[in-house]
């Protein structure tokens, strides 16, 4: 959706939305097929709807203005079958990115194509939704979602149901694992 210097970026948005105490903020999720020879990225992206690409292309879209990367954290699901949440994300390759971060419509947001492919043996997403949260911590809306939304014809979805990557990142089905493909990888202790 772009930057303007009054409304600020999605990601400045999300950031302010999402932001948990601690020193990371996490903005965005995606999951991994590791291949015997390879590895790519299944994500939901404003750039490219819900798609498949290599490391490589995924590490290209995130490179910083400054040309450095963000930091980078991976984490297994535990119980789950990994293969079988890699081909329900693969289902949705080709669907276009929710920028509404509206609930069961065809279009999905990162964490959304996350919650959507990781469910337990009885089908059951092991994300829970919870209510979305657009304002920043001291209970304003940041500019950039009353400019989004305004311009999408419709009201801030607050308190909807839905899924952020700060809050999936500390689900307690994951487990942080090491992997040396990912530039300043924060490492699993």
């Amino acid at each position: 959706m772009g930057y303007d210097a009054e409304t600020g970026s999605i990601d400045e948005a999300i950031s302010s939305a999402t932001g948990g105490d601690g020193a990371l903020n996490l903005i965005h999720v995606a999951i991994a097929e590791v291949k015997a020879d390879s590895v790519w990225i299944i994500d939901a992206t404003i750039a490219h709807g819900v798609d498949r690409h290599p490391l490589d292309t995924f590490l290209r879209d995130f490179t910083l203005p400054d040309g450095s990367y963000p930091e980078f954290i991976v984490k297994r699901v535990k119980g789950v079958d990994a293969d079988a949440a890699v081909r329900r994300a693969k289902t949705c390759c080709g669907r276009g990115y929710d920028v509404r971060f509206l609930p069961d419509n065809e279009e999905l947001y990162c964490s959304e194509l996350v919650q959507k492919s990781y469910l337990d043996a009885d089908g059951t997403p092991v994300f829970e939704s919870e209510p979305m949260n657009f304002k920043a911590p001291d209970g304003t809306m940041p500019p950039y979602w009353d400019w989004l939304f305004g311009k999408l014809g419709m009201e801030v979805p607050q308190d909807l149901p839905g899924t952020n990557p700060q809050k999936m990142s500390e689900a307690m089905c994951l487990a942080e694992v090491k992997c040396a493909s990912l530039p300043r990888l924060r490492q699993a202790h």
